[in-house]
């Protein structure tokens, strides 16, 4: 496995438009899943960093150039940071792959055009966020302001470190705001060279801040800032209630995008070949840690034999390898808790009566790493654990089904409502099917698609406020009602 632990340097904050150690001294190794190796030390954020960025942020917002630059202007450094990312994609993905063990086909060819196309998105939404005249009364001349929020704390999961900066930071930037950054313990890199990018594209400082740390530290301390007016967040419902809790003290508004169990739902009129397919990506692109992946495969009776041998003949072919293979597409977990949580999963849903018909084990890569193979489950129970709780690794759960409204019962029976696949030829099943199922994303004969512009969020205990899209603008702006006397 390529060593390029000799190319990558050292992380640290970036506050204020400086890099800086964090206030302690203190740092913390980031290491490489695929290969058990420390990559580099990470400077560590604390509640005293925390303090100097959110009053970074707070004097950019209130009085610095960008609370009074024009939103063309803005718009220019956010298109600009896209090209940057663009330009420096081969970087990002090297970054990317080593810090979290996905294939660097992912992180190269995927993550990283998406975090650029968040950038150049949401840089044109800039100059078109407007308030409206709204004639009440004849007396007054009223209309309203869509205004930014101010000081913006984001918390990032590490499955997707680097797109997530861009789902957070693009839309509350191009609204005005500005951002104090805290990505994953786990999965620091990109986000703080995107930090570097962004001062190179023109960002004045303190308004993007990138803390890198402990969430039960940093992140404690962001939530509980008086001067942070918003917290967006991306990671387990556990952490999200304790957010909403935690923030409730300083009235903060709050926006989640939470856990997932999402039914990926095979009718026996779909085309199969198709399908198989897109159960395979719904499960293991990503290595399954993936808040909307397709972890529950309803499958109906009729064709549930032929279909779960021949996904299990596809699973079975689809093995661990270097991350750093570009024909690589199943790496290394993220860390050595979460594959023993994962495997831990497998052995429960076959104690709870699940078949194993591929996978389950872990297969090192050279002897080393937190490589575990795509795994798939089958005759579970929707009651099962391995049904009902988040395992967020490359296990799929296969459950069967007989009919329209078993399949739709079935697929809203979980605590989780992120997202949902339907496979049907029939194109009035599909509109029927994909209005009763609760999700906030529902995909046809597809799975695992986004784009900038369409909305992502969660139902349920998957959360609430949405990603991506015109709808994430709300979240990062507030309205002001002004009435003028006119007689």
């Amino acid at each position: 496995m390529t060593d390029m632990l000799a190319t990558t340097r050292p992380g640290k904050l970036i506050i204020n438009g400086e890099a800086v150690d964090a206030a302690t001294g203190r740092t913390f190794r980031t290491m490489n899943p695929a290969t058990e190796e420390a990559i580099c030390e990470v400077a560590e954020a604390g509640p005293e960093d925390v303090d100097r960025a959110v009053k970074a942020a707070r004097a950019a917002f209130d009085g610095g150039p960008w609370a009074r630059m024009r939103p063309a202007e803005r718009q220019r450094i956010l298109f600009r940071l896209g090209d940057l990312i663009l330009e420096h994609a081969d970087e990002l993905g090297r970054l990317e792959t080593l810090d979290n063990g996905k294939p660097i086909f992912e992180s190269r060819q995927i993550d990283a055009p998406m975090a650029a196309n968040c950038f150049h998105y949401f840089a044109g939404w800039a100059t078109k966020l407007a308030g409206e005249t709204l004639p009440v009364q004849p007396a007054f001349f009223t209309y309203t302001l869509r205004e930014p929020l101010g000081v913006v704390g984001a918390i990032i999961p590490w499955n997707f470190p680097m797109i997530m900066v861009g789902w957070k930071c693009a839309p509350a930037l191009a609204a005005g705001n500005c951002v104090v950054l805290k990505p994953a313990e786990l999965t620091p890199l990109t986000a703080i060279r995107i930090g570097e990018l962004a001062l190179e594209a023109g960002l004045p400082p303190g308004v993007l801040n990138v803390l890198p740390g402990k969430g039960s530290v940093a992140g404690e301390a962001m939530v509980r800032h008086p001067g942070v007016d918003k917290i967006t967040f991306t990671g387990s419902t556990e952490v999200g209630k304790h957010i909403m809790k935690t923030g409730a003290d300083t009235v903060k508004k709050v926006t989640l995008e939470l856990g997932g169990k999402s039914p990926n739902i095979v009718f026996a009129d779909a085309d199969l070949e198709a399908a198989v397919r897109g159960a395979t990506t719904g499960i293991f692109y990503g290595k399954g840690e993936v808040c909307a992946a397709g972890s529950r495969l309803l499958v109906e009776s009729s064709v549930h034999d032929e279909f779960v041998a021949k996904l299990a003949e596809r699973a079975k072919r689809l093995v661990p390898a270097d991350p750093l293979d570009p024909k690589t597409r199943l790496g290394a977990l993220v860390s050595a808790a979460q594959m023993e949580k994962v495997l831990g999963y497998v052995d429960t849903g076959v104690s709870e009566g699940a078949k194993l018909v591929a996978g389950g084990k872990r297969q090192p890569v050279g002897g080393k790493g937190y490589f575990v193979q795509a795994t798939v489950l089958d005759q579970v129970d929707n009651r099962m654990r391995v049904a009902q709780e988040e395992i967020f690794g490359p296990v799929l759960a296969v459950i069967r089904f007989e009919d329209v409204e078993d399949a739709v019962r079935k697929g809203n029976d979980s605590p989780y409502g992120l997202a949902a696949g339907v496979w049907t030829r029939d194109v009035n099943k599909a509109h029927a099917v994909a209005r009763r199922l609760q999700a906030g994303t529902v995909w046809v004969n597809a799975y695992n698609f986004y784009d900038a512009g369409m909305p992502f969020g969660g139902y349920k205990a998957s959360g609430f406020g949405r990603d991506l899209g015109p709808e994430s603008l709300r979240e990062y702006t507030q309205v002001k009602s002004v009435w003028i006397s006119i007689e």
